[in-house]
Order: structure tokens, then C-alpha cells, then sequence
């Protein structure tokens, strides 16, 4: 075999995708050039013959060990299936499964090598030929949008499948009198109240996410530190610590002027917001640590229990935020060598000498995890069937805290992106760092599954943003182009089983975000987890022109009018976002603004008429830009509401009927990218007229929508 065959095979043995078929159903391949690129990043060298033999080598170690004692320390399976191992087994082989139950279950491997089924779901330990590991159990479906139903009778009938709604809320967005600038738990809390008393059983919310409290410049959601941990600038401490000492800790700071403007902004200003929040939290810290109230000693055991349990991961995060400070801007890969490595001695040496800088840390994330608690706890007890759905960001920034602590589990030198596509033709580049996927298997998943575990903590559910990931990601060498990247294969089987065992264990569930270019079958199988997928209102069209009834949207996928990187409904009716994608030429190159004008009047009619609004065929493009957007709105939420998904969202934006969207993807800061407040406040959001009467057509939608779609709709959406 010549040296170009030895490559290709290793490009495949190591994960990458050699043929794909595109968002268009043309076939691509990944060329030679780009094979060599994405190898050595991803652990294999491949510069020559030996190299590529070597690497080979590596890759059947991990993929095929030899013995029980080369077997990575995580395996996963299936509840009642049974098992057989990466490594060849004996017939009759011995092995112990202490469940995590407390019980063993003991025996030997049958004729083919197999371990008999596990009845328990758990992480259960494996010993077997004197080797010991974990063994994830995972049951056979997440957790589900019926199962929650079943504590709210006003949304489940009989058999009749649950027909829940709720809200998507950019946290940040969110006012209260006192807030600083930006939205907090405080607010969320608030507006969980109002949607559960309007029937809501769902908020989604933004990925609340670690961010960098030494640039709080740097406030892109999906681009967090970490996905492990939580945004201090979140934090709403009045609910733990009261009114009167957060105001005293905002006086000795000289701050009360500064917030009150900075809460006056149509648009956040997350340096100032940053900067004047992080000072007064630092002055009610001191106090608190100080034991400056006599009532502190049962919050402060509170904290340091907190602390206990958070752990490494805690810890690691806190460190990492005093080192980012004393360290200055940039990365952490600039630090010197001794403090790149997060287990060296002089981290931890660092971490003795500025106890009180990394305890300040520590502090916020208390107080943020006790808000956002303290959100799902009032959505629930509000009569909330799910509660809070977090968000789950596809990755982390490649200079932030999780890529510094789980190295060993991170790829370097790539970044997510996508292929090019019909929404994005030069195709993207998030610059986010991945997990690299063997990487992954040989850590036993530890940092996925503590991922899962931090961001189910406080919810009813979560949404995983690109899911696709799960079985593939477009990842992009450094330097080079989106167009230049190539996909990589993911353990789907390993994560969806995971993600399936901590949805039941949290009893939460679970929303993949399915848009994009996806591989046959993919839906299927999240589907057969029980994962829903998400339809959008823009995309859901029975030909190239006609929007779809809702009659025939999926029942698999949670139903929205729109997401954060998409236009909003009065954006969208008001050809808004043709204006901005043309101010920062983002038009595809065989389109102007005036085409894409021209085809959005098109589009206008035959979404009024989906919408079943009054116009006629010989006039329709006419009477639909006639049409006030107020009823449009309704008329979505209507829609929305009338489809067979078991949970439909209707994002805040469209509820108030807003025409900026939260996210103009191409762009940073030219557009005002994660920066826009709503008004009124969030605890009087719900009650203005105009917005109650389109959660009720909301609300009523769902009620009806039990019974089979009325006949109706079996007409409309046509072109």
C-alpha cells in the first residue's frame, strides 16, 4: 500500500469524512490537502510513511484494545441490551457490575464474548480479568414532554398527546428597577411568574454559560469560557443577601449614578455593565467574607458547601479567572509555561497566595447557581410543567477556562464552523474550540457528561445547540478558510446514550438543534431518543414557496416562529433583515437588496394566506404588504400553536412584536450582536394588551390543537 492509500486510510480510521452530500444534495469529498491538514490535529501524525503507520497503530489501541486492560475507563450500553466490549472476550469470561443501586451482579460472558444485559440505568463499575471501569447504562429514551404533562392537567387529555407551550427569552434582554444595565435571574424569575400564570409550561433562555470577568468586553453567549460553569454578571444577590445591604455595597462604591444611566440604555454596555456590577459584587463580597452581618454564618456554611461541592471543576474555573486578571489581556496560552498547566504547582501555589481573589469567584457562581435555582423553583411552583430549558453553546472559547482545565479532552488548532450552504455560501467559522473526539474517549467522557450535568442542574430541560455535532462537526484549520475545513465523525452513540441517562436522571428534556446541512437518517435517530428536533416557521415550507400548515409540521420537534440568528416575524415582514444582510453585504452574490425585496412581497402573500389573513390571488402581494403586522403576529402565534409539536416556543420578539433580531450572524460588533433590551419590565411584560392577546391565541391554539387540525388547514400554505 503507497504512502497516499496509508494516508486515506488513516483519514478514515481517524474519523474524517471523505464524502458528503451538501444542504444542495451535491456530493463533495475532502481533498488530500485538507486530509493532511486535520490529521495532525486531531493527535495523528501523518507527514510521511512512518508517521501514518504509527498513527494507524494508535488508532486500533484505542478503537480495538487487546485486553480488558487497555479498555478506556468509560464504556457505554444500553438498559436490557447486552453488552459487548471494545476488547475480544473469552467465552465464559468472569466479570462483576456493582450497581450503583448498591447491588452486584456477577457472571461470565457468554459465547459470543457478551456481558448478559444490565436491568438498572446508572453508572455502574465493571471489573473484569482484574480491570476495573465504568459502565454508563443508559435507558432507551430521554426523558419526555408527556412525562412532565402529566402534572398539568390543563395540558394533557386522556391519551391525547401533551400540547405544551412556552417562551424563548434572551436572559440579558430582560429589565427590572435595579438591574444595572442587564437582565439577570431576578428578572427571569419575575417573567416565569407572569408566563406560568398565562399557561406557559416552558422559558428557554440563552445560554447562561461562564464568561470572562477580566473582559466583560467579551459577552458573545455562544462563545462562553466555559460550558461547565455559569455568567456571574447573571447574578441577582438581593435574593440571598436583601435590598438594603446590596444598595450599601453599591453606595460605598459611589456606583448609584453609574447604574442608572447604564439602565437607561436602549443597548447593553457590557464593559460598563461589567466593570460596575463586578466592583459592587467585590464590596459585597469583603463584607460577607469579613462576617460583617451576624446573621452570615448559615449562608456562609451555604457557600462553602457550594464550594465543596463544585469540586476540581470549581476551583479550576476560579483560578483561572485570578489568573486571567493578574495576567492581563490576552490568552492563556500567552501566560508563562508554569501557569498554563492547571495541576502545575505553581497554579496551585498562586491559588494559596490569592485565596481571597479566587474565593471572590467562587462566590459568584454561588450566587448566580442560587439564581438561577431559585428561577426553575418559581416557574414550577408558578404551575410550570418544564420550567427553565437552558442552552447548551456547540462549543467554548479556545482562550477560556475550559479549554485551560480539560486540555487533555480539547482540540487545538481548529475551530467549529459549517460548510458553505444556501443560507451561508463562503460556509462559517465560530471560532470555537471542539472537543476532540478520541480525546473524549480517553478521558471516559468525564468533561461531557460534566457539561450535561451543569446545565440540567437548574432546568426542566435543555437545548443543545447543533446537535448535528453529536455525529459530525465541520471543524477549520487555523488560517484557513470555512470553505477549507473538513468533517470530523463523533462517538454519536457514547453521547446520545449519555445525554439520554442524565435527561432521565435529571428528568429533563432534551432539544436538538437540527438546522443546517444533515446527514440521512440523523432526525431518525434522535427521534428514537426521544430528543426533539426544532421547526421553524421561516423553514417550513411544503415546496420551494408555500409555507406548510401546521397540521403537517413534525410532531418529533419543538415549533418555533423563529431563533436568535434568525429574523424576527416583524423584522422579517418588514424586509428588515434584507436591510442589514445588505448594509454588511451579507446578500448572496447572485442577489441585491431589491431582488431580495421583490422575492420577500412574494413571500409576505403567501405567508398571509397560510396564515389564512384576507388577500386574493390577483392582488395578493399588494393587500399582504397592507397588512397590519399586529394581526401577522397573531396570526403566527395562532399558527404556531395549531401545529402537532408537543412543545411550541414563541420567542419574546414576536410576542412584543419586535423587528431587530438578537443575533445577525457575519457580523460582531457591527451589528449590535446580544445587546438589546426589552421594555416594559419583565414582571409587567406579559399584561400589556396587545401581548396578552397573542399569548391567548397562543394558548388556545394549543388547547385545540389536541384534537385533530381543522379542516382548513388542509388548503392553506399553497403557492
Amino acid at each position: 500500500m503507497n504512502e497516499s492509500a496509508l494516508r486515506r486510510k488513516l483519514a478514515e480510521a481517524a474519523g474524517l469524512i471523505l464524502e458528503w452530500t451538501d444542504s444542495e444534495g451535491c456530493v463533495q469529498y475532502l481533498g488530500p490537502d485538507i486530509q493532511g491538514l486535520l490529521l495532525p490535529l486531531l493527535g495523528f501524525p501523518a507527514g510521511n510513511e512512518e508517521e501514518i503507520r504509527s498513527s494507524l497503530k494508535e488508532l486500533e489501541r484505542l478503537r480495538h484494545p487487546e485486553s480488558p486492560a487497555q479498555l478506556p475507563p468509560l464504556i457505554t450500553a444500553d438498559q436490557g441490551c447486552a453488552i459487548t466490549l471494545p476488547c475480544p472476550l473469552a467465552p465464559a469470561t468472569h466479570y462483576v457490575i456493582e450497581l450503583e443501586s448498591g447491588q452486584r451482579q456477577e457472571g461470565r460472558a457468554d459465547k459470543k464474548g457478551r456481558i448478559p444485559a444490565v436491568a438498572e440505568a446508572g453508572y455502574h463499575q465493571l471489573t473484569i480479568s482484574g480491570s476495573g471501569l465504568t459502565l454508563a447504562v443508559a435507558p432507551a429514551r430521554c426523558f419526555s414532554v408527556g412525562e412532565t404533562a402529566v402534572k398539568d392537567a390543563a395540558a394533557h387529555s386522556g391519551d391525547q398527546p401533551a400540547r405544551l407551550w412556552g417562551l424563548a427569552a434572551q436572559l440579558y434582554s430582560l429589565r427590572r428597577p435595579g438591574d444595572g444595565g442587564a437582565g439577570d435571574t431576578r428578572a427571569l424569575e419575575d417573567l416565569c411568574r407572569s408566563a406560568a400564570g398565562e399557561g406557559a409550561a416552558a422559558v428557554t433562555v440563552s445560554p447562561t454559560h461562564a464568561m470572562f470577568s477580566s473582559d466583560p468586553g467579551h459577552y458573545g453567549p455562544y462563545s462562553p469560557s466555559s460550558r461547565l460553569l455559569r455568567n456571574a454578571l447573571y447574578c441577582a444577590p438581593e435574593t440571598i443577601f436583601g435590598e438594603s445591604r446590596v444598595q450599601a455595597a453599591i453606595a460605598r462604591c459611589g456606583l448609584e449614578q453609574r447604574l442608572e444611566n447604564l439602565e437607561s440604555l436602549a443597548l447593553i454596555d457590557w464593559p460598563a455593565v461589567g466593570r460596575a456590577k463586578l466592583a459592587w459584587l467585590r464590596a459585597l463580597y469583603e463584607d460577607f467574607a469579613e462576617g460583617g452581618c451576624s446573621n452570615d454564618s448559615a449562608l456562609y456554611q451555604q457557600f462553602m458547601e457550594f464550594r465543596e461541592h463544585g469540586g476540581e471543576t470549581l476551583e479550576d474555573h476560579c483560578r483561572f479567572e485570578a489568573l486571567s486578571a493578574s495576567q492581563g489581556p490576552g490568552s492563556w496560552r500567552s501566560w508563562p509555561a508554569k501557569f498554563r498547566d492547571p495541576g502545575s504547582t505553581a497554579v496551585a501555589r498562586f491559588a494559596r497566595e490569592q485565596a481571597g481573589e479566587v474565593g471572590f469567584h467562587a462566590f459568584l457562581q454561588w450566587l448566580v447557581a442560587d439564581g438561577l435555582q431559585r428561577a426553575q423553583d418559581a416557574a414550577r411552583d408558578a404551575g410550570m410543567a418544564i420550567g427553565l430549558i437552558a442552552d447548551l453553546a456547540v462549543g467554548a472559547n479556545d482562550s477560556g477556562s475550559q479549554a485551560w482545565s480539560r486540555q487533555a479532552e480539547m482540540l487545538t488548532g481548529v475551530s467549529i464552523g459549517a460548510p458553505p450552504d444556501s443560507f451561508n455560501v463562503h460556509g462559517q467559522d465560530w471560532g470555537l474550540c471542539s472537543f476532540s473526539p478520541h480525546g473524549l474517549i480517553r478521558s471516559g467522557f468525564r468533561s461531557f457528561i460534566d457539561m450535561l450535568r451543569a446545565n440540567f442542574a437548574q432546568a426542566g430541560g435543555l437545548r443543545i445547540d447543533h446537535i448535528l455535532g453529536f455525529l459530525r462537526l465541520w471543524l477549520v484549520p487555523a488560517g484557513k478558510r470555512p470553505d477549507q475545513g473538513g468533517y470530523v465523525r463523533f462517538p454519536l452513540e457514547d453521547m446520545l446514550r449519555l445525554t439520554t441517562l442524565e435527561s432521565v436522571r435529571h428528568e429533563a428534556i432534551v432539544i436538538g438543534e437540527d438546522l443546517g446541512t444533515v446527514a440521512p437518517g440523523f432526525r431518525e435517530r434522535l427521534s428514537d431518543r426521544n430528543i426533539l428536533g426544532m421547526n421553524v416557521l421561516w423553514f417550513e415550507r411544503n415546496n420551494v414557496q408555500g409555507f406548510r400548515p401546521p397540521g403537517l409540521w413534525s410532531p418529533a420537534a419543538m415549533a418555533m416562529t423563529s431563533t436568535h440568528d434568525l429574523p424576527t416575524v416583524a423584522g422579517w415582514w418588514a424586509g428588515r433583515d434584507i436591510e442589514w444582510r445588505e448594509k454588511f453585504d451579507l446578500l448572496p452574490e447572485t442577489e441585491t437588496a431589491e431582488s431580495e425585496q421583490k422575492t420577500r412581497a412574494k413571500d409576505r402573500a403567501r405567508l398571509a394566506r397560510a396564515l389564512g389573513l384576507p388577500v386574493q390571488p390577483d392582488t395578493e402581494e399588494l393587500q399582504a404588504s397592507g397588512l397590519p403586522v399586529g394581526r401577522v403576529l397573531a396570526g403566527c402565534a395562532q399558527h404556531l400553536g395549531r401545529t402537532p409539536s408537543p412543545l411550541a416556543i414563541l420567542p419574546v420578539e414576536d410576542l412584543l412584536g419586535l423587528e431587530e433580531q438578537a443575533n445577525l450572524p457575519g457580523t460582531i460588533t457591527e451589528h449590535p450582536n446580544w445587546r438589546r433590551r426589552w421594555s416594559p419590565d419583565s414582571q409587567g411584560m406579559l399584561s400589556v394588551e396587545q401581548v396578552s392577546q397573542r399569548l391567548g391565541e397562543l394558548d388556545r391554539n394549543r388547547i385545540g390543537s389536541r384534537s385533530p387540525p381543522p379542516s382548513s388547514d388542509s388548503g392553506t400554505g399553497g403557492s
